[in-house]
C-alpha cells in the first residue's frame, strides 16, 4: 500500500517530511544528473551538459534509482540531513534546495501544477539535450559547461 502525501506537505520544514513526502518533492527536471566541474580556486561549481550515464534523457529520470549506487557508487543520498552540505551545487530552481532556503516551489512544479510533464512545458528540465558522460573524455568536460541554467 503506498502511504499517502499529506496537502501541502512541502510547505512543511524538510525534516517533517515522510520518505515519500521527501521523494514526491523531486520535479523530475534531472538537473541534478549533470556533471559538474568544481573550480577548487574560487569553490565556483559549473554544470556541464554531460548526464550522468544512468539518466533517461526524456524523462529526465534515473534509469535505475533504486539501486544507482551499485552503478555510480558515488551518487549523492540527499536526505533532509544532507541538504545542507549540497544545496550550494543543487541547481537554484530545485525544489530541495528552494525549501531548504525557505523559499517557495515554482509554479511550473508538478506539485503546484498538478501535471508532471509541466517542469518539460516550463523548459526548466534537461529533457533532450544532455550528452551521456561516457561519450567525452573527463579532460574535455569544461567544453561542456553550461552559463545558464
Amino acid at each position: 500500500m503506498t502511504e499517502k502525501l499529506r496537502p501541502r506537505f512541502w510547505e512543511r520544514p524538510l525534516a517533517q517530511l515522510t520518505p515519500p513526502e521527501w521523494e514526491a518533492l523531486c520535479d523530475g527536471c534531472g538537473k541534478c544528473c549533470l556533471n559538474k566541474i568544481e573550480f577548487e580556486d574560487t569553490g565556483e561549481v559549473a554544470f556541464t551538459r554531460l548526464a550522468c550515464r544512468l539518466l533517461d534523457n526524456e524523462t529526465c529520470r534515473c534509469a535505475q534509482y533504486p539501486i544507482r549506487h551499485q552503478f555510480v557508487p558515488d551518487c549523492v543520498r540527499l536526505t533532509p540531513g544532507t541538504i545542507g552540505a549540497c544545496a550550494y551545487w543543487m541547481p537554484a530552481t530545485c525544489a530541495y534546495r528552494l525549501r531548504h532556503e525557505g523559499k517557495p516551489l515554482f509554479d511550473w512544479h508538478p506539485l503546484i501544477s498538478g501535471d508532471p510533464d509541466s517542469v518539460h512545458a516550463a523548459g526548466q528540465s534537461v529533457q533532450g539535450w544532455t550528452v551521456p558522460e561516457f561519450e567525452v573524455p573527463e579532460d574535455d568536460w569544461e567544453d561542456y559547461i553550461i552559463e545558464d541554467l
